[in-house]
């Protein structure tokens, strides 16, 4: 998550610790988490190999016009023939071309962002691929090696920029990491016209949310509590220094349990903001108990009904 200090500070969380720690690294360093993870592609010159394919999606591509007509979605998906990771983000113009080699646009630095990693085995992929096609990426770089053409048939219609026929307008599907971890995929398509927050995620998990998304005024949706499930906006952020920051000033989409015993987490594509009704978008959900811990305990302040 960016935002703090110089605008390339980050706060980095992985399942060895205890709570955020603020990186000795930028951002935008190739030492850090982000160019880590994505030096496989870059500095590794991934992107020639032909046993890797990757995918990069955002709706705010960089170095082309932001796009209307795709989803709300941005990241990266990356495997070979063992496993992989399937990055998402909320950071517009990232990360760059591979060929450009890894950066991190000057225009990231100005809002709170969230990056969210999962390793994942090869069979997994199937599935992220079919959650992908529901979500409409904005696909501006790929590579899908001939191999695996056959046996990856809808990532290759997204890198083609086929859109896929989807049997509804949103899916759900369960997703198992490299290590065991159960995380639960929503996404749904624009023919879906509703707050996902609200009409969806909060109902089917069967929770009452906190949820964190980009708050422009005018353009917001209020707190919810017309449904059996509430959704209540998050109005401030507090990380580990303290480091405080408003909802007007991130970028980034979360919600959580309000329930510490229900423990939901879950990092996404999608603001609670009337236009978002009509996008493609989608959230990735866990109960892992020590990211619902950190988010929790990030939220500063919200809006009751």
């Amino acid at each position: 998550m960016g935002n703090a200090g110089t605008g390339l500070d980050y706060m980095y969380l992985d399942g060895s610790m205890k709570t955020w720690e603020l990186s000795t690294f930028k951002v935008n360093s190739t030492s850090g988490a982000a160019g880590l993870t994505l030096g496989q592609l870059y500095q590794g010159k991934g992107y020639k190999s032909n046993s890797s394919a990757y995918l990069l999606y955002n709706d705010a591509p960089p170095e082309l016009p932001y796009d209307m007509e795709h989803g709300h979605t941005k990241g990266v998906v990356m495997f070979d023939k063992s496993q992989g990771f399937w990055l998402s983000h909320t950071i517009p113009h990232f990360p760059p071309f591979p060929e450009r080699g890894f950066d991190y646009p000057s225009t990231g630095m100005f809002f709170g962002q969230v990056l969210f990693c999962v390793t994942y085995s090869y069979e997994q992929f199937h599935a992220i691929s079919e959650q992908l096609a529901y979500s409409n990426p904005h696909v501006y770089n790929c590579s899908l090696p001939a191999p695996l053409w056959a046996d990856m048939t809808r990532l290759a219609q997204l890198c083609l920029r086929v859109n896929p026929r989807l049997p509804r307008d949103r899916n759900v599907k369960k997703l198992v990491s490299a290590k065991g971890e159960s995380f639960l995929s929503f996404v749904k398509s624009h023919l879906f016209v509703d707050d996902i927050y609200t009409a969806w995620v909060a109902q089917l998990l069967n929770t009452d949310l906190l949820v964190e998304s980009w708050q422009r005024d005018g353009h917001e949706l209020f707190s919810n509590c017309t449904l059996s499930r509430h959704v209540l906006n998050v109005s401030g952020v507090r990380l580990p220094g303290p480091f405080y920051f408003h909802s007007h000033n991130d970028h980034s989409k979360w919600c959580v349990s309000v329930n510490p015993r229900d423990r939901w987490v879950c990092l996404g594509d999608l603001n609670r903001e009337r236009g978002q009704a009509y996008r493609d978008g989608g959230l990735i959900c866990t109960q892992n108990a020590l990211i619902y811990r950190v988010f929790r305990r990030a939220i500063y302040s919200f809006f009751t009904c």
